[in-house]
């Protein structure tokens, strides 16, 4: 008996196991149900998955048509349908009648059937209390559609409502749903038990290991004493996640409130591997190669502290000028005066040798970053610069205490590949010049604007402006002033063609004390990995002022391929020059990550 039994099982789960003949049929039938019910539907059953997919077995599709009762009578409901009648029969047997051990070693044919029944409208549509400022949804009133995500929506709409008052613990404590099937009404009734006002306890922290316990609370700036917020809570959150310690950051609010309606919150974190490396690289065809590369530490001493190197080569094989090389280091502190401000040091080398001159620099910088909302940040610093010039009129020294300052603001989708929100940088450096060096101050702006057209078609448009004010040219360093030309300003345009002429009736180029730059750009996805792009990039240079009679246009335009990868498009970009007398023939740019 017992041997029976055992071959019995076997043969049962072995059935069980048997792969869906490739034959196998699914239809999904809806009675008088419109397009958009038809859809939502289909997207709810996992039978229509499971039968017509080859690596499923009879196992599966029965399992899931079993499932899909509650699936689908979910789906009806949330289009507002409470009368609905759903039929699954597997190879003509209704599935809801099999019995699981019952259930069929084959199946060749599928069929849904649904009758939604009348569509069901609100005859009350009530929630008590909420705040003055909850934002219920617009369709929770009489008589729209009565749609069973809609009352799920207004319940957590006023929970939310409280929470955002202080009411940590409010919660749901009576609802009333009642479907009257002669009128084809719902009466709905919400009742919101908003609890005490609350206020932040305390954090406890746990899972941390290379950073000091005293540090990650510094950062984490857990705000004790405040009255409760959920945005103080993802607050808290982000400044543990950006400082790329963590591979993981989970903080959950105390399920109980302590004495005095004090709300404490465990804080788990995972640490990350503490170094990263990451390496980058270009390609122009008249600029040549361009290659980057970075060394990470995340948690350097202990308390935080990232340190960063960051080498760049670019100009190799061009023909605008020799290669360019730069070393920079940074080291940034978080959670210094601030749990949002960070202090920082940098240094950098460079030399480059381009077609007019060459230069080598060094230069040394202190400041503070505050970032003042996920979407506005600042800096603020004190630097030391030093330049070497050497052209055609022989060798100068710069040098120059400087005081950059910038805000930042950036509410993008995505910074790689946005298509929509909005970006800008505005730059101001007062300098103080020593020896021979001018005094004044430099600003440059960088402004960017995204908007998508349905699914497949984003406009993006870029703005850029620089001005020098207070130093002459010839006692400005020359890193300070602005060129047009190449990928970063018009492509199509070889690289910084386009300076101003200088000394001795205009026999030496060099860069101009006022920039603008305009781009545009039309990106139009052909699949999901793939798109094109159509661009146009216009560049000024002048010497004194913007005016036409002070400077110089260029234009370019040109073509673009994308093909969209886990950290960024690849961008290939073909362009011409459209005006100006700077560059002839056409140019190649190759890289990662959109232009702009």
């Amino acid at each position: 008996m017992t041997r029976y039994r055992f071959a019995a099982a076997l043969a049962f789960g072995m059935s069980l196991a048997a792969p869906v003949a490739a034959e196998t049929a699914f239809q999904l039938e809806a009675s008088g149900a419109d397009k958009a019910l038809t859809s939502a539907l289909e997207a709810a059953s996992l039978t229509r998955s499971a039968a017509t997919s080859s690596e499923s077995n009879a196992q599966d599709v029965f399992a899931s048509a079993r499932a899909d009762y509650a699936r689908l009578v979910g789906a009806l409901y949330d289009a507002g349908y409470y009368g609905g009648r759903v039929s699954i029969r597997i190879d003509g047997r209704e599935a809801a009648q099999i019995a699981p051990m019952d259930a069929p070693a084959q199946i060749s044919a599928v069929t849904i059937h649904v009758e939604p029944g009348p569509v069901f409208r609100f005859s009350k549509a009530a929630i008590a209390p909420v705040t003055e400022k909850t934002e219920l949804p617009e369709g929770y009133r009489v008589p729209e559609v009565a749609s069973s995500s809609v009352i799920v929506d207004a319940a957590q709409a006023g929970v939310s409502g409280w929470r955002d008052f202080g009411h940590a613990k409010a919660r749901v404590s009576d609802q009333s749903i009642v479907a009257d099937h002669r009128a084809n009404t719902i009466a709905a009734d919400i009742t919101l038990a908003p609890g005490p006002l609350t206020t932040f306890g305390q954090m406890q922290a746990q899972g941390q290991k290379r950073l000091r316990a005293k540090r990650l609370y510094a950062i984490a700036g857990f705000p004790s004493g405040k009255r409760f917020s959920p945005e103080e809570l993802e607050t808290v959150r982000n400044r543990l996640r950006r400082t790329g310690i963590f591979s993981s950051v989970t903080l959950t609010e105390a399920d109980t409130l302590r004495d005095g309606n004090l709300l404490d919150a465990d804080l788990t974190v995972v640490e990350a591997k503490p170094r990263r490396i990451g390496v980058g690289a270009e390609l122009s065809s008249t600029d040549g190669a361009t290659l980057s590369g970075y060394w990470l530490h995340r948690n350097l001493f202990g308390g935080g502290e990232r340190l960063r190197f960051d080498a760049k080569v670019s100009g190799i094989g061009g023909s605008t000028g020799g290669a360019d090389y730069s070393l920079a280091a940074r080291i940034d502190r978080p959670a210094t005066f601030t749990p949002d401000t960070a202090a920082y040091l940098t240094t950098e080398l460079s030399k480059s040798d381009e077609e007019d001159y060459t230069q080598r620099g060094f230069g040394l910088g202190f400041g503070l970053s505050h970032i003042f909302n996920p979407r506005l940040t600042g800096e603020a610093g004190i630097g030391y610069e030093w330049s070497q010039i050497t052209d055609a009129t022989g060798r100068t020294i710069y040098r120059a205490v400087t005081l950059p300052l910038a805000l930042t603001w950036d509410n993008r989708d995505n910074s790689s590949d946005a298509t929509k929100g909005y970006y800008g940088r505005l730059d101001l450096m007062p300098f103080y010049g020593l020896s021979n060096t001018g005094s004044g101050a430099r600003l440059a702006g960088d402004f960017r604007a995204y908007r998508a057209f349905g699914e497949r078609v984003v406009l993006a448009g870029r703005a850029q402006l620089g001005g020098v004010f207070g130093s002459d040219l010839a006692e400005t360093p020359r890193d300070y002033l602005f060129y047009s030309g190449g990928g970063g300003t018009v492509r199509g345009q070889p690289y910084q063609s386009l300076g101003v002429s200088v000394l001795d009736g205009g026999t030496l180029k060099t860069g101009g004390d006022r920039f603008l730059g305009f781009s545009g750009e039309v990106r139009v996805g052909v699949t999901k990995s793939i798109g094109v792009v159509a661009f146009y990039d216009a560049g000024f240079v002048g010497a004194g002022g913007f005016s036409d009679t002070e400077g110089d246009w260029q234009s370019g335009a040109g073509l673009g391929l994308r093909y969209k990868t886990p950290i960024g498009p690849i961008r290939l970009d073909v362009a011409a020059p459209v005006s100006g007398d700077t560059g002839d023939g056409p140019q190649i740019y190759l890289g990662i990550g959109q232009t702009f």
